[in-house]
């Protein structure tokens, strides 16, 4: 594993150190660690979220859609519950 070392204001320190402690993690590192993860997980969403919306649209989301749309959870659901 590299190690890199980044500087902060004091007060940000202290918001890091005050988050590990109540949050549960063992070191600042495992802080920053999660924290780039999720940026990384936001960032590919964004990417499928931008692509989906530049794609052309599969179909009309209309009444008659929705309504298809409801059917289907529906019939999963029961499909899906305990007897």
């Amino acid at each position: 594993m590299s190690t890199m070392n980044i500087s902060l204001p004091e007060a940000l320190k202290s918001f890091v150190d005050e988050h590990v402690h109540q949050s549960g993690y063992g070191t600042s590192s495992e802080y920053v660690r999660e924290l780039i993860r999720k940026d990384q997980e936001r960032m590919q969403l964004r990417g499928v979220l931008l692509a989906g919306a530049s794609s052309p649209a599969a179909a009309t989301a209309d009444a008659v859609y929705f309504e298809g749309l409801r059917k289907r959870v529906h019939a999963a659901a029961k499909a899906g519950a305990p007897r």
